[in-house]
């Protein structure tokens, strides 16, 4: 059984949501990135980075045991372990890629700053507010011309791209933006969450 270590983050929660679509049996072991354990000594000899989400699979590649950190990584991993969510060669595959690319290099580091600066600063800094609402109603604008003529981010097949991108989505208001200014963003993000494994996945980890 896999071992998820999480929090109630964006990065945690495609884990989690990638899991429960994949029919994956998980164990999940909170840990409370408000309480600093992301720093405990155990943690970080399974994430050197110290930060969520991380996994141990004790059946991985060979029948040995992996540790594996970065959501990115993670979310290939599970696909490539299922045979789903995934294609495994040609166009379609890099086409899934690179939309996970775009979230991981832009769509969730930019939206992270958003939220910092909108919601968490101690200080109010017009600059680097505007900066990252800018940037994220950009990457917004992106995504939406590309679900414009998809019915997923990726095309006409689910996979770990929208996956990555929803639970960043669903934190829409933390980032100040309306989707109804995005409306085939709009459309996909409903159809995301009606969804019964993201539903399930979005909950990870219960709240005590």
């Amino acid at each position: 059984m896999i071992e998820l270590y999480t929090w109630g983050t964006p990065n945690g929660k495609k884990i989690s949501v990638a899991l429960e679509e994949l029919d994956l049996p998980y164990t999940v072991f909170p840990v409370d990135i408000n309480q600093g354990e992301q720093f405990a000594p155990d943690f970080l000899k399974i994430s050197p980075n110290n930060k969520i989400p991380a996994i141990v699979d004790p059946d991985g590649p060979d029948g040995t045991a992996l540790a594996l950190f970065e959501s990115g990584a993670i979310l290939i991993y599970l696909a490539e372990k299922t045979g789903r969510l995934l294609p495994a060669a040609g166009a379609a595959r890099y086409c899934v890629l690179q939309w996970l690319m775009f979230q991981m290099g832009g769509f969730g580091p930019m939206l992270g700053q958003a939220h910092h600066f909108l919601r968490y600063a101690p200080e109010t800094l017009p600059y680097a507010q505007k900066r990252y609402h800018d940037e994220t109603l950009r990457l917004y604008g992106v995504l939406n011309r590309q679900l414009a003529d998809h019915r997923f981010v990726a095309g006409s097949d689910y996979s770990i791209a929208d996956i990555a991108l929803y639970p960043w989505v669903a934190r829409h208001e933390w980032h100040m933006v309306e989707l109804a200014d995005f409306p085939h963003v709009r459309r996909w993000a409903d159809a995301m969450a009606a969804r019964p494994a993201v539903q399930r996945g979005m909950a990870v980890p219960q709240s005590s």
